[in-house]
């Protein structure tokens, strides 16, 4: 979670075009619903020749369904056809209704869901293979600096082809946000302050070069009085690595879902906070099978120290089964070390 104290009172309020939570001070909320903003140049990028040649390949999505409708935004991704997007833009849609895509030109499509995964918040859609579909470029999300400039293409507010410029501002951030089924954990999430609002979900952040390097799905903004989030950008977006974002497509592709890792453990921060209290442990599952027990305090993940349950979380997204991670913990005031391997859920 990420908030602006310790404190840690939450709070849920619908409101257009998404979901808000609150979180002390600060509101993130799901993006899917700035002004219609171009900058020639920004930081040592052509702004405009990035616009001209990527935003063909950035859609507009319309979602309308028995959950209600939404409106977010998704980039072509092959000359199959196939849209990457946030599960949240078209969770509405998932369980039966209409799925619409509006090109850059103005021409329309229905588009077909792929697959999706509520856990990352991404899904994949497919429109018409045709000579006129354009195709963004991946880059590398490893790749990218704190500090490089980057262009977000998306459709902020339902205007589509909007153009904004920002920095990336922080690497490898921990968000949890709202999904359709529970929460979502954004892994190694890139932070800017291009401006984004709800409906740039889905849509490009992308470098000089015009390469996508993520996938805009979060933002932060101050509160109203009444705890809903206020119109005003604070310069703190999040997007879906474009490697990890990449990876989880081509399985959906693929496959229709996503297969994650499985621990079978429970966890809480200790109150020193210098580790994760075993809470639980599913019998004959992959943490007991490592010699894991109830009581036993998880100190080191993969050599990192274990501060916060996400971190486990983010082994079951990042990691596939029959993977097998390192673990140090801590039993009765003696340090052992295992090694676990994840299975399916």
């Amino acid at each position: 979670m990420i908030g602006a104290s310790g404190e840690q009172r939450l709070a849920l309020a619908l409101g257009a075009g998404g979901v808000f939570l609150a979180v002390a001070a600060l509101v993130i909320a799901l993006l899917s619903d700035d002004d219609n903003t171009t900058t020639t140049t920004a930081g040592g990028c052509r702004v405009t020749t990035i616009a001209e040649n990527e935003l063909p390949a950035v859609v507009t999505i319309t979602v309308a369904g028995p959950a209600g409708s939404e409106t977010g935004s998704g980039e072509v991704i092959d000359d199959q056809g196939h849209v990457l997007t946030n599960d949240h833009v078209i969770a509405a849609a998932a369980s039966g209704g209409n799925i619409g895509v509006l090109f850059n030109d103005g021409s329309t499509q229905v588009a077909r869901l792929v697959g999706r995964d509520p856990q990352t918040d991404l899904a994949v859609l497919q429109v018409e293979q045709s000579d006129e579909l354009h195709v963004i470029r991946f880059g590398s999300s490893q790749a990218i600096q704190v500090g490089q400039p980057v262009v977000a293409l998306g459709a902020p507010l339902g205007l589509s082809s909007t153009v904004t410029a920002g920095i990336v501002s922080a690497r490898d951030r921990s968000v949890t946000v709202p999904a359709d089924q529970g929460t979502a954990l954004l892994v190694a999430a890139i932070q800017t302050d291009a401006a984004i609002k709800p409906g740039n979900s889905g849509g490009a952040l992308v470098d000089c070069a015009g390469e996508l390097v993520g996938v805009p799905t979060a933002g932060v903004t101050v509160p109203n009085e009444n705890g809903t989030a206020s119109a005003g950008s604070v310069g703190l977006g999040f997007a879906i690595p474009s490697d990890f974002a990449h990876s989880i497509a081509q399985e959906l592709i693929a496959n229709g879902s996503v297969t994650h890792g499985f621990l079978g453990i429970g966890v809480d921060s200790t109150t020193a906070g210098n580790g994760l209290f075993i809470t639980a442990i599913t019998p004959a599952g992959p943490a007991a099978d490592a010699g894991l027990q109830v009581g036993d305090v998880i100190t080191k993940l993969k050599g990192e120290q274990a501060t916060s349950a996400e971190q486990l979380l983010e082994l079951t997204l990042t990691h596939k089964p029959g993977d097998t991670v390192a673990i140090s913990y801590e039993r009765r005031g003696e340090a052992h070390e295992t090694r676990l391997t994840l299975g399916s859920r």
